[in-house]
């Protein structure tokens, strides 16, 4: 017999999180200045998504996709300046129950450690609480650096998606990434 997870009311229970050094929370228009701050910003969104040209664009992302349906997707916030840093989010395919994450930081904040420190709170909640078998993830394959954020973590390469997508006019090779529960129980007993 299947054990039914409700995993909509772990999201519910699970709205806040917090590591040593970052407090995930749901992502609301306060942090508009700070999230136009990033996603203004070129280099930072290159590979994520199109740059924001206005504030109302940046409100307007917030409204359609953090706050329209807010589970899974968190804010990285600084817990010692409460600044809004990036985002970070969980998104579940439940009826295999697997999930991808994916992330955005503020370029002045990279290099710190702060996406792996966010990403394997989302592990522990994805394999511990929401009961999932396998997250992964996919990266452009000029990005390196976003995939050595997936090594960190416990990520194995599980093979390139040549011509998977186009972005910003050009054809984009992936390469997907992804830990099991077993391996991520592995790293942490």
């Amino acid at each position: 017999m299947e054990i039914v997870i409700n995993r909509n009311l772990i999201f519910a229970e699970n709205q806040s999180l917090k590591t040593e050094r970052l407090t995930l929370r749901p992502v609301t228009l306060r942090d508009v200045h700070d999230m136009y701050e990033y996603a203004s910003d070129e280099e930072t969104c290159r590979y994520v998504f199109p740059r924001h040209q206005t504030i109302k664009e940046t409100k307007e992302s917030i409204a359609n996709y953090f706050m329209c349906a807010p589970f899974g997707k968190y804010g990285i916030e600084l817990n010692t300046t409460g600044k809004l840093i990036g985002t970070i989010d969980l998104r579940i395919e439940s009826q295999h129950h697997i999930a991808e994450i994916g992330y955005a930081l503020n370029k002045d904040f990279w290099g710190n450690g702060y996406v792996p420190e966010a990403a394997n709170e989302l592990l522990r909640l994805g394999f511990e609480e929401l009961k999932l078998m396998r997250i992964f993830a996919t990266y452009d394959i000029d990005n390196p650096k976003s995939g050595r954020v997936m090594e960190k973590i416990g990520m194995k390469i599980e093979g390139n998606i040549p011509n998977a997508r186009m972005w910003k006019g050009k054809v984009v090779t992936d390469v997907m990434r992804g830990i099991t529960l077993e391996e991520w129980q592995q790293l942490h007993n």
